[in-house]
């Protein structure tokens, strides 16, 4: 078995039933787990409350900083339910979706739509995708309430499953009134980070932030590109986040799924270059949920996401619901590892060429040049708001980064960012001349460092200010 805390990338895992056990929990943990999710769509507050509750405990136990990541649910863009549970549609049948319907009135002619403003998004000739792109509806006729459709492929409905539109274009907002009370709920548990599902473009990031601002929440913002629009709008929701998430599970249905492979890239390759975070989800192990080990295909798409730069790879049902929760973060970590290997994942010339308003970043940036060639063994901030670690992680190296903080808060968050690993260190309370050796005591005694061993070290003449980062030394870990 690798050893998991050698990995770069970081794993994020979702939490459900599966993973209510501690003992589950915290042999997750130990395999990899450096996040978890807890998904705003299915629980109840309590539900979410005992979740947080436990991971602090856990973690806190064990010694790992681990963040938390509330996925807010988003718009219900989905089918009523039937009379009977499920109908069997047949190529070529008519088929109506009929927001007037009642929520348990489907049958095999009609059934009730969610979402009531469908028939002023959709026109004749539109191709209507449900679960997930198992059924396809082409528009014939919008008649009021009623879009009339035939079914291209058929196949059996069961209820409340989603519906896309080829192609993007569904005018719902990203938020609704459940997610702002999930909001506050998120503030309230002081979670890390916070996922927005089915942002639009930049404006839909920015009213996230400023619910969560009014709430007195401080989580970093999540965009989940996950309708054509946001690819096309990619730049403004980059700018307006500081991770981005690459969720293919309704992506791939309304650009098709063909199409996901080059997106994923694309949206990586933008996100590192604008200095934010990213995660790579969706059916990435899934036939974990049921079996003990992954499909070679499956074991390829987590390596090329790896080689491909991106910050993190997610778990979903695999951990949530799943046979196997501890053996999937086996199986991933073991994947992340062998696939950071390739001379790719450790050599960059990214932003080499350019030109630096802040002096922190200046020297992150440098740090990186210096670490790429030289024979260093690790590097070693000192950071209070975790940026420095950020700039320096965009930079692909094979060279550890232990970002060392007095903020707890941090040390969670940097635990998402590729190739950092956070250590508690208070620098306030630490003499100036000992700040070095006592920071290199902390990785000694993890058998992280050898005596001897060059290092270099970041760390600002002001301590304890954020974004006061201005020199970089280069030195040996002290022999005795």
């Amino acid at each position: 078995m690798t050893d998991p805390s050698s990995k770069r990338t970081k794993i994020v895992a979702t939490l459900g039933p599966a993973t209510d056990d501690p003992k589950v929990l915290e042999a997750m943990f130990r395999a990899g787990v450096d996040v978890v999710r807890i998904n705003f769509s299915h629980g109840s507050e309590e539900d979410h409350r005992k979740r947080v509750g436990m991971i602090r405990r856990v973690a806190a136990r064990i010694g790992k900083d681990v963040a938390v990541l509330g996925d807010l649910q988003g718009p219900k863009i989905r089918i009523e339910r039937f009379r009977n549970g499920a109908v069997d549609l047949q190529e070529g049948q008519s088929f109506s979706l009929d927001v007037s319907l009642g929520e348990n009135d489907g049958d095999d002619r009609a059934v009730g739509v969610a979402y009531k403003a469908l028939p002023d998004d959709v026109s004749v000739g539109d191709l209507l995708l449900l679960n997930d792109g198992a059924i396809t509806l082409q528009v014939e006729d919008v008649d009021g309430p009623r879009i009339a459709c035939r079914v291209d492929v058929g196949g059996p409905l069961s209820d409340n499953k989603g519906i896309n539109r080829l192609g993007g274009g569904l005018s719902a907002r990203a938020l609704t009134d459940k997610d702002r009370a999930d909001i506050r709920t998120a503030a309230e548990l002081e979670m890390d980070y916070l996922a927005v599902s089915f942002p639009r473009d930049g404006a839909d990031m920015d009213e996230a932030r400023a619910l969560l601002e009014a709430a007195g929440g401080s989580a970093l913002l999540v965009a989940k590109v996950e309708r054509a629009e946001a690819v096309a709008n990619i730049e403004e929701i980059t700018e307006a986040s500081e991770v981005i998430m690459v969720a293919r599970g309704d992506l791939g249905v309304e650009l098709g799924y063909a199409e996901v492979p080059g997106v994923q890239k694309t949206i990586i390759r933008v996100a590192r270059d604008k200095n934010r975070i990213v995660i790579t989800a969706t059916q990435m192990m899934e036939s974990m949920i049921r079996e003990p080990l992954p499909t070679r295909a499956e074991v390829s798409d987590v390596a090329n996401a790896v080689i491909d730069g991106t910050d993190a790879v997610m778990l979903s049902a695999e951990t949530a619901i799943g046979r196997f929760p501890v053996k999937v973060v086996q199986a991933m970590a073991n994947t992340c590892i062998a696939a950071e290997k390739q001379r790719v994942t450790t050599h960059s010339r990214h932003r080499m060429d350019d030109y630096f308003t802040r002096n922190d970043e200046a020297v992150a940036m440098a740090t990186m040049y210096v670490a790429n060639h030289l024979d260093v063994k690790a590097i070693m901030a000192l950071t209070e708001s975790g940026s420095t670690a950020l700039w320096m992680s965009r930079i692909r190296s094979g060279i550890p980064i232990y970002a060392f903080t007095r903020n707890e808060g941090t040390r969670r968050r940097v635990a998402l960012y590729r190739g950092v690993y956070p250590v508690a260190f208070d620098v306030v309370h630490t003499a100036p001349e000992a700040v070095f050796t006592s920071a290199c005591r902390e990785l000694l005694n993890r058998e992280l460092v050898q005596p001897g061993d060059m290092v270099l070290f970041t760390e600002g003449m002001t301590t304890g200010v954020a974004g006061g980062t201005n020199t970089l030394k280069i030195l040996q870990v002290p022999v005795s």
